[in-house]
């Protein structure tokens, strides 16, 4: 296993931070406050979520990425591809939430997963 590219995770972080306020905007701040914990929460959980797959490029081993580049956005866009979206959907319809919201949040979480291997691979 190689190093973990901390500078990439944190600018991997960064850019799926700044996406996540340019797909919610002010949907994603509460009506009854708590803002503020909230956001944190989220903040911390996603520099997790880059960590990990931090660790996971880490695994697979420079060598190799450098000649599959395309691992880069196959295996963090996959995440969110074959994970996170249908746990959202199947959630969102498990609890009688709204369908077109669950894509939309699918959608999100696509577009980070898939920036921040871009992160990485401009990175490495």
């Amino acid at each position: 296993m190689g190093p973990v590219n901390w500078i990439a995770v944190v600018a991997a972080w960064a850019v799926a931070a700044l996406l996540g306020v340019a797909f919610y905007g002010r949907r994603a701040t509460p009506a009854g406050g708590g803002g503020l914990l909230l956001h944190g929460a989220a903040a911390l959980l996603l520099f997790a979520s880059c960590a990990m797959i931090g660790h996971m490029f880490a695994r697979v081993g420079e060598a190799t990425l450098q000649a599959k580049p395309w691992l880069y956005f196959m295996m963090s866009g996959g995440l969110a591809l074959t994970f996170i979206g249908p746990a959202l959907f199947i959630t969102a319809v498990r609890r009688g939430g709204a369908v077109r919201e669950s894509l939309f949040d699918w959608g999100y979480w696509l577009a980070a997963h898939l920036a921040i291997g871009g992160v990485f691979w401009v990175l490495r």
